[in-house]
C-alpha cells in the first residue's frame, strides 16, 4: 500500500546484480535452505480531483490521478548451515514512491545491503500563471490580460531518487569495519519568487511609484531543482575488555546543476489596483537580474570516540572531531560577476570538537557524572567588497565586505543520582553553556537589526525524582530552571561600517529597537510529569504533562517578552481478548508568545493543537482479520492584536476596520478500515478504505476566497475544505 516515510536507497540495476549474485551463492553453498516469498497485486481508486487531494496526496503519490496499481513483493532465503541470509523486498513498485531493499549477510561475519527509493513531493496549491518555461532556469514572465484564472495550470513537484549501499565486516572478534554510500538526485521545482520596491539605497537609479508607473513588483518564479547530494561514511570499531574505540570519516558532497534563476520580465506589470502600467525607471533590469541558487559545496569530517572502564563502577568517555567545509563554485559559471580579481567565494569553515566525560559509583546508592564539550568553528572565508552601496570615493560610499562568523560553544554538565530505596531515585544536576560568536568583522556592516551580542552564557540546574515500576505504577517529576545573560550590547555604526558598544542604553536605544530573543537575557523554567499505570496485564496507560515559561529581558520595551507552553498527553493500550486489541491517544498543547511591536502594536500569538486517535483490531473468525482507526487533529493560530497609548490614530483606525489578522486553522479527520480474508494457506485478500477530511484557511496567498494577485496576475490558491475517499483491493500469494 502507499507509505510516506522513505529510506535512503540504491538503484534497480545494481539491486538486480546484487540479488543474482546473492541467490546464486546461496544455492551453491548448500541445498538445505529455507525460502519464503510473497507477491501482492491490486488496484486502488481515489475520489475527487487533484485540488480535493492536494493535502492528502502531497507525499503519498495520490494527488495526480484517480486510479492506481498496487504491487509489493518479498523474498526471504536462509541457510542455517552456513549462517547466510538473503532478502529482497519491493514496496509500492507501481507508484511514485517505490522502494526496493536488498540484504545479504553471514551472521557474525559480513553484511551487504542495497536500497533504492523514490519520493515525490507535490505543492498543495493550484497555480494559475502565464509563465513560459515555469520551473526552468530562464522563465519568461507573461502578463495575463484576462486577469486571475485566465492562465495555465502549473503543478510544481520535486522528485527524489535515492541510491545507497552498505557493507560491514568483522575483521576479528573485537574489530568491525563499516562503510556506506548514499546518493540522492532531486529534480523538479518548488514555489519561489522575487519582489522589489523602489526607491532603495542599494539601487539609486530605481524610481518610486507614481500614478502612471509602478515602482514595485512581486513575481511568482518557481525555483528549478536539479541537484545531487552524496554521502560517504566509513567507520572502524574496536571492543576490548576495558577499552572501546570508534573512529570514522564522513563526507558530504552537494552539486547543483543550476546555478541561478534568470527570469525574463516585461516592461509593463500591474500597479496596486491591478491595472497594467509601464514600470518606472530602473525596476525592470532589477527584476531580471539572476537569482543565486544553492551553490556546490562539500564537507569532510573525521572523529575518534571511546569509552574506558577504570573499574566496574567508574568509566570515562571521550570524543575528538575535526571537520572542514568548503564552497568554491565560480561566480561566472552561474552568471554573476564578483569584485575585481575575485572568481569565487572560496569559503572555508573549519570545525573542531572535543568532549570528555566521567561517571562513577563511589558507593552503591550514589552515582556521579561530569561531562565537558567544546565546539570551535573557525570561518576562514576571504574578505572582499561584495556589497557596494553609493558611489565609490564619495560621501555616499558605504561599501562593505562579507562577514566571518566564528563560533565557539562550551557546555558542561554535572549530575548526582541517589537511590533512596529500590523504588525511589533522585537526581540533581547543574548545566552550563557559553557561546562566543567572535569579534564582528571590522570591514562588514549590520543592517536591519538593532543590536548584536558577542557572548552569552547560561547557568541552570535540574531536579528529578523517579519511581520505578512496583506492581502497577511508575512515574517521574522533574524541574529545570536556567538563567541566561551575556556581554554588553553592540549596535551598528550609524550609516557606516562595523559595530560599536552602546554608550548609555537608557539614552542610546530608541523606542523601536528590537533585540533578538536568541541573544537577550532569559529566565527559563520547565516542569515535566510522567507516569505509567498498568492496573492489569491487559491495560496500560501512560500520562505526560509538560509546562514551560521563558521571560526575556532586553534594554527595550520592543520585541519578545514572554513565551509559555503546555502539553498534556495520554496513551492507552488495552487487550480486550485474545483476538481483539484497542489503542488510543489524546494530546492537548498550547504555546503563547507575547511581544511588543513598533508603532504601538501589542501582539499575543497563541497556538493551540488537539490530537485524538483510536484504533481497534481483531479476528472475528479464524480466516478474517479486521481493523479500523479514527484520528482527529486541530491546530489553531490566533493573532490577538491590541494597541498601547503611543499608537497613531491611523493604526487605531486600521485595526478597528480590519479586526486584525484572522485565525489560521488546520483541521483533519481521518477514518481507516481494513479487512484481510485468508483464502488458503498461501493466499489472502485485503480491502482498505480511507476517508480523509481537511480544512486549512491559511491566508498566505489569499483570504475569504479572494486570491492574492501577483504583478502579472498569477494566482496561487488552495481548496480550503477537502474530502477524499480511497478504496484499495489487493491479493497476496505466499510461497515456501
Amino acid at each position: 500500500m502507499k507509505t510516506i516515510d522513505r529510506q535512503p536507497a540504491a538503484g534497480p540495476k545494481a539491486l538486480a546484480l546484487a540479488l543474482l549474485a546473492a541467490l546464486g551463492a546461496a544455492h551453491a553453498e548448500d541445498d538445505e535452505v529455507v525460502a519464503e516469498s510473497s507477491v501482492t497485486v491490486g488496484a486502488g481508486v481515489v475520489s475527487g480531483d487533484s485540488s480535493d487531494r492536494s493535502i492528502f496526496g502531497q507525499y503519498n503519490g495520490l494527488k495526480p490521478d484517480r486510479g492506481y496499481g498496487l504491487l509489493d513483493f518479498d523474498y526471504y532465503r536462509r541457510n542455517d548451515t552456513t549462517g547466510t541470509l538473503a532478502t529482497f523486498q519491493g514496496i509500492d513498485v507501481l507508484g511514485e514512491n517505490r522502494e526496493l531493499h536488498f540484504l545479504w549477510k553471514r551472521q557474525g561475519n559480513w553484511r551487504f545491503a542495497a536500497d533504492f527509493s523514490e519520493l515525490v513531493r507535490r505543492e498543495p496549491y493550484s497555480i494559475d500563471t502565464g509563465l513560459i518555461g515555469a520551473g526552468t532556469s530562464t522563465p519568461q514572465v507573461v502578463h495575463l490580460p484576462g486577469g486571475a484564472g485566465s492562465g495555465l495550470d502549473f503543478d510544481p513537484k520535486t522528485k527524489r531518487q535515492g541510491l545507497g549501499f552498505g557493507f560491514s565486516k568483522w575483521l576479528s572478534p573485537s574489530v568491525e569495519f563499516k562503510a556506506s554510500l548514499k546518493t540522492e538526485n532531486r529534480d523538479g521545482s518548488r514555489l519561489y519568487g522575487r519582489g522589489f520596491s523602489c526607491p532603495s539605497p542599494v539601487a539609486p537609479g530605481c524610481a518610486p511609484t507614481t500614478g502612471a508607473n509602478p515602482g514595485w513588483a512581486v513575481l511568482m518564479l518557481p525555483e528549478p531543482i536539479d541537484s545531487n547530494h552524496s554521502q560517504l561514511e566509513a567507520r572502524i570499531s574496536y571492543a576490548g575488555e576495558k577499552l572501546r574505540l570508534s573512529g570514522g570519516y564522513y563526507g558530504s558532497f552537494f552539486n547543483n546543476s543550476i546555478g541561478a534563476l534568470t527570469p525574463g520580465v516585461p516592461d509593463r506589470l500591474n500597479n496596486n489596483p491591478g491595472v497594467l502600467q509601464p514600470l518606472n525607471t530602473g525596476l525592470q533590469p532589477i527584476l531580471g537580474q539572476p537569482l543565486a541558487l544553492p551553490p556546490d559545496n562539500q564537507a569532510h569530517h573525521a572523529d575518534l570516540a571511546g569509552v574506558y572502564a577504570f573499574s566496574r563502577s567508574t568509566r570515562a568517555t571521550f570524543k575528538l572531531g575535526a571537520a572542514r567545509a568548503t564552497q568554491d563554485q565560480g561566480f561566472a559559471g552561474s552568471g554573476f560577476a564578483g569584485p575585481a580579481g575575485i572568481e569565487s567565494l572560496d569559503s572555508r569553515v573549519d570545525t573542531r570538537l572535543a568532549q570528555i566525560g566521567i561517571s562513577s559509583r563511589p558507593i552503591p546508592k550514589l552515582t556521579l557524572s561530569a561531562d565537558y564539550r567544546r565546539d570551535d568553528r573557525d570561518d576562514r572565508t576571504p574578505l572582499a567588497l561584495y556589497n557596494v552601496i553609493g558611489e565609490p570615493g564619495t560621501s555616499t560610499d558605504i561599501s562593505y565586505t562579507n562577514r566571518q562568523r566564528d563560533y565557539k560553544k562550551t557546555r558542561a554538565k554535572l549530575r548526582a543520582s541517589y537511590q533512596f530505596t529500590s523504588a525511589w531515585r533522585g537526581t540533581l544536576g547543574l548545566d552550563y553553556e557559553e557561546i562566543d560568536r567572535g569579534t564582528f568583522t571590522a570591514s562588514s556592516a549590520a543592517y536591519g537589526i538593532s543590536a548584536l551580542r558577542q557572548k552569552t552564557d547560561e547557568l541552570g540546574w535540574r531536579l528529578e525524582l523517579r519511581r520505578r515500576m512496583t506492581e502497577s505504577f511508575s512515574g517521574a517529576i522533574s524541574f529545570v530552571t536556567s538563567k541566561r545573560d551575556g556581554s554588553g550590547w553592540l549596535r551598528p555604526v550609524s550609516g557606516g561600517i562595523g559595530v560599536e558598544p552602546f554608550r548609555d542604553p537608557g539614552e542610546a536605544i530608541t523606542s523601536t529597537a528590537t533585540f533578538m530573543p536568541t541573544l537577550a537575557d532569559r529566565d527559563r523554567d520547565k516542569l515535566r510529569l510522567h507516569a505509567v499505570w498498568q492496573p492489569t496485564d491487559d491495560l496500560a496507560l501512560q500520562f505526560n504533562a509538560d509546562f514551560g515559561r521563558d521571560r526575556f529581558t532586553a534594554p527595550s520595551v520592543q520585541g519578545l517578552q514572554r513565551t509559555d507552553m503546555r502539553l498534556y498527553s495520554v496513551d492507552l493500550d488495552y487487550v480486550l481478548s485474545t483476538n481483539w486489541t484497542l489503542n488510543g491517544y489524546l494530546s492537548r498543547g498550547s504555546q503563547t508568545l507575547d511581544q511588543m511591536r513598533p508603532a504601538g502594536y501589542i501582539m499575543a500569538f497563541d497556538n493551540d493543537n488537539t490530537a485524538i486517535g483510536f484504533g481497534l483490531a481483531g479476528k472475528p473468525t479464524g480466516k478474517l482479520q479486521v481493523g479500523g482507526s479514527v484520528s482527529y487533529f486541530d491546530d489553531r493560530n490566533v493573532y490577538a492584536q491590541t494597541l498601547d497609548p503611543t499608537a497613531s490614530p491611523g493604526s487605531a483606525a486600521l485595526l478597528q476596520a480590519s479586526g486584525g489578522l484572522p485565525d489560521i486553522v488546520f483541521r483533519t479527520t481521518e477514518f481507516r478500515l481494513f479487512g484481510r480474508y485468508t483464502l488458503s494457506k498461501t493466499s489472502s485478500l485485503r480491502l482498505d478504505l480511507i476517508h480523509h477530511r481537511a480544512r486549512f484557511n491559511d491566508w498566505t496567498y489569499g483570504i475569504d476566497g479572494t486570491p492574492f494577485l501577483f504583478s502579472d496576475n498569477t494566482t496561487v490558491t488552495r481548496l480550503q475544505k477537502q474530502r477524499v475517499t480511497f478504496v484499495g483491493l489487493s491479493y497476496t500469494h505466499h510461497w515456501e
